[in-house]
């Protein structure tokens, strides 16, 4: 049997084992052992042990846990109403009133958090109901929140960014700046859209009553205040070089559990279950990313990753046609796929040929959380749409047709990183 039949047979039992409902790990696992078995047989098997230590051996991934305890602290501390509330006086009197909210918190909850469901559904579960209430347009309402929360994995810190720094060797430090300026441009477009819509068609977002006081405008800079030093801190301190993410990560943690016990409602009870539930997310992600390993060692142990690189540059296509096919790919993944194992199945066999064709991993980077951005917002497993859906009373089809303009403004933004890849890599290429 050929390599390449063998390769598409493991692709096939890996498709197969996610549309039977298996859980990413195992789905990714499995077709990895029955590839090396069909290599070698169970002398294939001798080198699993290395890669279970290797794998798991990586100062990078500690930076996981810990910005998934802070993202989990905000949340159970209740400071996503916070957040919230205090960007409601400072921007809703834009076009577009709470919808410009849902946005804006969005973007702060992800650039502490760095977790898409984290963002969706801490803004999401505080917004929807006062939305509700004051009669905003339902699907653009949760349109707003579903894309609002794929902002989680391009700013910085991003778990997706993470793993695929660990996959291809890149500098996560320079990685997470790369996703800075992507990010704002991005968060901008959706509130230029939002305000252009809802101008066109007032009866979207009713007008908002809001006292413009002193008062009220400093109430609410206490509120965002804290957010703002905490990502200040956690961003300048990668960026000038005095941290690695670990370590951000890590001082993050004991200024979030500060501003939480100061400004939240972080109880004893509620920073236990912050930990459980850190436990529970990290050991499926740290669970996908060693199923990955065994993945990519048995791509490694077949040899394919040079096979596929010496087929992808013998069709002699030009960079413009192989990002065109890279963009069909990751397309059809980001309906089936979910995100991490978009990354971890795709990143060890185009790596290889991402280098012959003189691509930066960084901007490529980049690129790559853009299209887990439309998958996470794309039926059937866009897993934002699920998470908007399942806390408020509507339809998933009205979540979906809510993140159709989303989804356009996504490839505008991601046809701009095409022609100008110095969005991406201005801050990076100025570090230290």
């Amino acid at each position: 049997m050929s390599a390449g039949l063998q390769l598409i047979i493991a692709f096939a039992v890996f498709l197969s084992l996610l549309g039977l409902g298996m859980q990413v790990p195992f789905a990714i696992a499995v077709p990895a052992v029955v590839y090396l078995f069909m290599q070698n047989g169970f002398d294939a098997f001798n080198g699993l042990g290395l890669v279970s230590w290797g794998s798991m051996d990586s100062f990078t991934l500690t930076a996981i846990p810990l910005f998934i305890l802070l993202a989990e602290i905000l949340q159970k501390s209740g400071l996503s109403f916070r957040i919230y509330r205090g960007l409601s006086v400072l921007v809703a009197r834009i076009p577009g009133g709470l919808l410009q909210t849902n946005i804006a918190g969005c973007a702060v909850f992800a650039a502490i958090s760095g977790s898409s469901i984290a963002t969706a559904a801490s803004i999401g579960s505080v917004a929807l109901p006062q939305l509700g209430q004051r009669k905003y347009d339902r699907r653009l309402s949760a349109g707003s929140l579903a894309a609002g929360g794929t902002l989680g994995i391009l700013f910085p810190p991003s778990i997706a960014m993470i793993v695929y720094g660990t996959f291809s060797e890149t500098s996560v430090a320079k990685l997470f700046m790369a996703g800075v300026i992507p990010g704002l441009i991005l968060t901008a477009m959706f509130m230029a859209y939002i305000a252009v819509y809802t101008t066109m068609r007032p009866s979207a977002a009713p007008t908002e009553i809001l006292t413009r006081s002193v008062a009220g405008i400093m109430g609410a800079l206490v509120d965002v205040l804290p957010f703002a030093i905490l990502i200040a801190f956690i961003l300048g301190s990668i960026y000038s070089g005095l941290a690695t993410p670990t370590e951000a990560a890590a001082i993050g943690c004991l200024f979030g559990i500060t501003i939480s016990v100061i400004w939240g409602d972080l109880t004893w009870p509620n920073f236990v279950a912050a930990m459980h539930r850190t436990v529970e997310v990290v050991g499926n992600i740290l669970f996908i990313v060693y199923a990955a390993f065994l993945f990519s060692y048995a791509i490694s142990y077949a040899g394919v990753g040079d096979d596929v690189t010496a087929f992808v540059v013998g069709l002699h296509l030009s960079k413009v046609e192989f990002f065109i096919a890279v963009f069909v790919l990751y397309t059809v993944l980001g309906c089936l796929v979910e995100s991490l194992g978009m990354i971890v199945i795709t990143v060890p066999l185009l790596y290889p040929v991402l280098v012959q064709y003189g691509v930066d991993p960084i901007w490529f980077g980049v690129m790559l959380v853009m299209f887990i951005e439309l998958g996470q917002i794309s039926p059937p497993i866009g897993i934002n749409l699920f998470v908007i859906q399942s806390i408020w009373d509507g339809k998933l089809s009205e979540v979906v047709m809510g993140t159709v303009p989303f989804h356009l403004i996504m490839l505008v933004l991601l046809f701009m990183l095409a022609i100008w890849p110095e969005i991406a890599l201005f801050l990076p290429t100025r570090m230290g």
